[in-house]
């Protein structure tokens, strides 16, 4: 996956398939991303705006900077997307009781009814991308996939160790 031979040998084998698995990854989920977009544009949304909804039900109410946490992306961007999705009626982005300069986010009855009717379909759609892999494959991968995101969380690189 877009990693040419000379490359491949200075990395060494193994190193060589942790850049291909990165890169495609990357290819992958810019797929995964396109077909969602497809699938949620016929109710004005986006794959970044249903995550935005995914992360803030996971967390409850939680402040402007633990979505951004959440979705992997800056403050700045989570705020526009709460915004545009404050426009739709999908969250309300209200001030902290504690603390008025913080801003926290919560989902709507709009926002839990709309994604409650459509959630089973979407489910099944999204199953279907994952239909060649056995139970144990895709619990693995789930896994696995876990493992590289808390160190990419972490921000770590190996200059850093």
């Amino acid at each position: 996956m877009g990693l040419p031979a000379a490359e491949a040998a200075l990395l060494g084998a193994d190193d060589a398939v942790r850049v291909r698995t990165f890169r495609l990854l990357l290819v992958l989920a810019q797929q995964l991303r396109t077909l969602m977009d497809q699938r949620l544009r016929g109710d004005g949304l986006t794959t970044q705006q249903a995550a935005l909804i995914t992360v803030v039900d996971a967390l409850g109410a939680p402040k402007l900077s633990e979505v951004a946490a959440g979705m992997g992306t800056t403050h700045q961007n989570a705020k526009q997307v709460a915004a545009v999705l404050e426009r739709k009626g999908f969250v309300v982005i209200e001030p902290d009781p504690r603390d008025r300069r913080v801003r926290r986010v919560r989902t709507t009855e709009l926002s839990r009814a709309h994604w409650g009717a459509r959630s089973a379909d979407d489910q099944r759609y999204v199953l279907e991308w994952f239909a060649d892999l056995s139970a144990e494959q895709a619990r693995t991968l789930f896994d696995l996939l876990l493992v590289v995101r808390k160190r990419a969380s972490d921000g770590v690189r190996s200059e850093d160790r």
